[in-house]
């Protein structure tokens, strides 16, 4: 089975571009323009990752972050930031904020593939059988202090 990748992403060329790539390389893709519709998809479907940009027009996008993080089925998946935004301060606020790793547009797509790759296989419960099934996690994941580039970095 395909992993199921939700894209959370406001402006359609970023996330057709996400789109684009992550199909071409396999992965089962949703979508999300918003925070609302974001936690819906959540809701209703297991995901292997998010993917997460941090400015959704007026919406902050750590804050689905840190709500993921507080849901119990849903607080082991990991959330990768992908944003414009490189300053060292945001890259700790958006990790603190609960995010797995982060990744600053424009996208090195080598290095983001490896990344996406390495976090869903570190990952403590990938996607049953039927990906619209949730399945409770056993712990969130430690919150980092420092920015991560990939699973390694989680301990």
């Amino acid at each position: 089975m395909k992993p199921r990748i939700l894209v959370v992403e406001d402006n359609a060329l970023n996330a057709e571009l996400l789109r684009d790539w992550l199909e071409l390389h396999d992965y089962d893709v949703a979508e999300a323009p918003d925070l609302a519709e974001a936690r819906a998809a959540i809701n209703s479907t297991r995901f292997d990752a998010i993917l997460l940009d941090i400015r959704l027009g007026d919406e902050d996008g750590a804050t689905l972050a840190t709500w993921i993080r507080r849901q119990p089925t849903h607080q082991n998946i990991p959330v990768i930031a992908v944003t414009a935004q490189a300053l060292p301060a945001e890259q700790k606020r958006v990790i603190h904020a609960g995010c797995s790793a982060y990744i600053t547009k424009p996208i090195d797509f080598d290095r983001f593939g490896a990344l996406l790759a390495g976090w869903i296989a570190a990952s403590p419960n990938p996607s049953p059988p039927s990906s619209t099934s949730s399945t409770p996690h056993s712990s969130a994941p430690p919150r980092p202090s420092e920015p991560q580039t990939g699973p390694a970095s989680r301990s």
